[in-house]
């Protein structure tokens, strides 16, 4: 097979790596970019361990080409936060215990973060509906819940304060 130039942006940054038309979007983000947050579950788009944010949309990034993200913008987990300046959903995940092993956090943080700009005041039920595309086999969801509605609660709250 004849390699292409995938040139893209991901996480601000421009990204340009050799691929081949078979290669998919998350093995490439994670073994040619280095972006160990979007994990590699079941392979067939079910768990969404592997969701990350193409031209504004989750996508699941391991039934995807990475040839079809050509000139795409593309946010990872690790475009969301820094270890010093966590985003809001993390710190919200980390103070509400909406995590355990930790494998679908970042598929689960990334698509909540594209839900809550879709929709920044969800309902309980809204939130359990965006996230259903994302599996977590530990933590029952009760937590990754209430972690999303105090995300967006106080992402709404800081926009208010500086209205």
């Amino acid at each position: 097979m004849t390699k292409q130039i995938l040139k893209m942006t991901v996480n601000g940054q421009t990204e340009e790596v050799l691929v081949e038309p078979r290669e998919l979007l998350v093995y490439v983000l994670r073994e040619k970019i280095g972006m160990k947050g979007p994990h590699v579950g079941c392979e067939t788009s079910h768990c969404g361990a592997c969701t990350v944010e193409i031209n504004g949309k989750s996508v699941k990034s391991c039934t995807m080409f990475a040839v079809q993200a050509q000139g795409a913008e593309i946010t990872t987990i690790e475009g969301l936060g820094t270890p010093d300046a966590l985003h809001v959903l993390q710190t919200n995940f980390k103070e509400h215990h909406g995590l355990q092993c930790g494998f679908c956090t970042p598929g689960m943080i990334t698509r909540a973060h594209r839900l809550l700009q879709e929709n920044p005041n969800p309902t309980e039920k809204e939130v359990r509906f965006g996230i259903a595309g994302n599996i977590c086999r530990c933590t029952g969801y009760q937590n990754i819940v209430k972690a999303i509605l105090s995300a967006a609660a106080e992402i709404n709250a800081s926009k208010e304060a500086a209205q």
